[in-house]
């Protein structure tokens, strides 16, 4: 199944490949660094509101 990746809006402009980037499919957020797409880090929808609440906190 193919996801739709999202940069962070931090990362600039001018095809930076340097950032971070998002993704989601039916149970899962994905995140990957986009100087190595083919490493991915695979957290469920739970795990994720709980790692962005603790950010937004910061």
């Amino acid at each position: 199944m193919s996801v739709r990746w999202i940069r962070s809006s931090s990362s600039g402009s001018g095809g930076s490949t340097n950032c971070v980037e998002v993704a989601a499919n039916s149970s899962n957020v994905l995140l990957r660094d986009s100087k190595d797409p083919s490493r991915t880090l695979h957290l469920k929808r739970s795990a994720w509101i709980v790692f962005a609440r603790g950010l937004a906190s910061q």
